[in-house]
């Protein structure tokens, strides 16, 4: 008899709206690093439902590995408004993380756990929601990793280049945020204005960058004891 591998978990709602799958591992009380994908990971591409479009941004794949070596939780959380536009389904949706998954095996890393939000005000019923809980800037899609994964979430951080990823961050009341810089200056300004303050708002050129920022300083440090 052969020893069976742990299995990922994850699920869909009832009218599959939202969607994730978490990576076996004991995750408890670690500060995670929370991604966006599209413009972070890979390159925006818009509804990016195809795996022959994916484009992968330099040096995100190293940048999650150097975090997976130290035990530090990755987790992608994504707007997919996509799927509830009808551009792509969740099959699109698959493939394209398969790839993305392949990507980074390639470079010895890997994404710890994927949260996705298809709803979207100008979706198709049943999608047509503007203010799911789980579309950032709403902070649903944090919380229910916080929730599933037992993680530090005051400790922890995200990294998008959209106001909206900051934002979420702030909600779910993570310890900071980091825009890079291809958002526009405006955008950064919006991120930042009104945070409670303890909520720090940064700004780097690339995933690489940002990485590199939180691991010199020791915000993502895994917790002794």
């Amino acid at each position: 008899m052969t020893d069976r591998a742990p299995q990922s978990s994850g699920g869909y709602d009832a009218d599959r709206g939202v969607w994730y799958q978490i990576a076996p591992g004991d995750f408890a009380n670690r500060a995670a690093l929370f991604l966006d994908r599209d413009g972070v990971i890979v390159e925006d591409t818009r509804y990016l439902g195809r795996p022959e479009n994916l484009r992968m941004l330099p040096g995100a794949a190293d940048a999650i590995a150097r975090c997976n070596a130290l035990g530090i939780p990755v987790v992608v959380v994504s707007n997919q408004s996509g799927i509830a536009r009808r551009y792509y389904d969740w099959d699109g949706f698959h493939a394209v993380q398969m790839a993305v998954a392949g990507a980074l095996q390639k470079a010895g890393a890997r994404l710890d756990a994927i949260f996705a939000c298809a709803y979207h005000a100008d979706g198709r019923v049943p999608l047509n929601v503007g203010d799911h809980p789980w579309r950032k800037p709403n902070p649903g899609m944090i919380l229910a990793a916080v929730d599933h994964m037992k993680l530090d979430l005051a400790r922890s951080w995200i990294v998008g280049d959209r106001d909206s990823d900051v934002a979420a961050g702030r909600a779910a009341r993570l310890c900071g945020g980091i825009l890079l810089s291809r958002a526009a200056a405006p955008r950064h300004e919006a991120a930042a204005r009104g945070r409670p303050e303890e909520f720090l708002v940064e700004s780097a050129d690339s995933l690489s960058d940002a990485v590199s920022l939180l691991l010199a300083r020791g915000d993502l440090a895994t917790r002794s004891g």
